[in-house]
């Protein structure tokens, strides 16, 4: 109970930061931090492998103090995992920040976070899921951009590297699309399909992440501003009823009136285990939330709880072109 009651005492923080400022891009050598804001990895040998796999980037893996700590079925105490947030962008050292997994337990440590040395100190942080509460807290507090792609832990497939590369490396401003699979197996195309929910062009900041952790936070001083923003969302193992919830909640609040446009990932695993379920199916609901905004909107894109999806990055202009299901950026991410 300490740690929740400790949480809840909101620290006095700057508002708002537009995201003016760019971290450096990375380079070949450079040191970069691994913690693990959230759940806890399983053994000593994830670890190792997370550093091969940093390592084989071409990047120096320094680990937080505190990985592999345990505290219930978070990787340490709230304070433990903030410390090593907070000091990762306090060393001179670091260059970006690595996210080793997800889970739960990011929000909690929000409160704890020395807001004014990640100001000071613009680097870019990388994962998804769950660290979804800090890519929403750094785009509303610290004014500069993030990525949302694969956590260190997870698969580094093609395409995640290749646009983690562009963007991170490159400081390049691609145009991301699903693959056009359909000439070598047209089955597969189904896997890359995306559907137009509403056509046409919109142009604004990207902002998302996971839909669960994101509607968490509403009524929180931790989300950015969503006016003219396009977001972008993701999910897993919810159910539809769920979906609708959670899409209902950001309508209640205000948010989903504000955008621009909005780009729905994938929603893996989310499919109710109900034998002869008549429902509503994941499409329509978002066509029954998203269609009715008047913005351009699309789904399918390769965002999210798969095995090679997009790197993307949070707090920069993009343009999306709904009835082509592609995502351009329009400025880098890094300096």
């Amino acid at each position: 109970m300490a740690a929740l009651a400790a949480a809840s005492a909101f620290p006095s923080i700057a508002p708002a930061v537009a995201a003016s400022r760019k971290p450096p891009r990375l380079r070949p050598g450079d040191t970069v931090a691994l913690i693990e804001p959230a759940g806890f990895s399983d053994n000593l040998i994830q670890v190792e492998q997370v550093k091969s796999t940093v390592s084989a980037m071409g990047l120096v893996p320094k680990v937080g103090r505190h990985v592999m700590a345990r505290y219930g079925y978070l990787a340490g105490t709230d304070r433990q995992r903030a410390d090593d947030l907070n000091e990762a962008y306090a060393d001179p050292d670091v260059r970006a920040v690595f996210a080793v997994r997800g889970g739960w337990g990011c929000a909690r440590i929000l409160p704890l976070l020395d807001w004014k040395t990640i100001r000071a100190n613009p680097k870019l942080l990388i994962g998804f899921s769950d660290i979804t509460a800090l890519h929403l807290a750094f785009a509303a507090h610290a004014g500069f951009p993030t990525i949302h792609g694969a956590n260190a832990a997870n698969s580094w497939q093609a395409t995640t590297w290749s646009s983690f590369w562009s963007l991170a490396f490159a400081a390049d401003t691609p145009v991301f699309r699903n693959p056009d699979v359909a000439a070598l197996d047209p089955l597969l195309q189904e896997r890359w399909r995306t559907t137009t929910i509403r056509p046409g062009k919109a142009v604004g900041t990207l902002i998302g992440g996971n839909l669960s952790v994101l509607a968490a936070l509403v009524g929180t001083p931790w989300l950015p501003d969503f006016s003219g923003a396009i977001l972008f969302l993701e999910d897993t193992g919810e159910a539809e009823y769920r979906i609708d919830r959670m899409l209902t909640q950001l309508a209640l609040a205000g948010i989903l009136g504000k955008l621009a446009g909005v780009v729905f990932g994938q929603c893996t695993r989310c499919a109710i285990a109900v034998a002869d379920y008549q429902g509503f199916t994941i499409p329509q609901v978002l066509h029954q939330h998203l269609a009715p905004l008047g913005v351009p909107a699309f789904s399918g894109a390769n965002i999210g709880h798969i095995g090679d999806q997009l790197s993307i990055p949070v707090g920069v202009r993009a343009e999306i072109d709904a009835g082509q299901g592609s995502i351009r950026i329009l400025e880098p991410a890094v300096a």
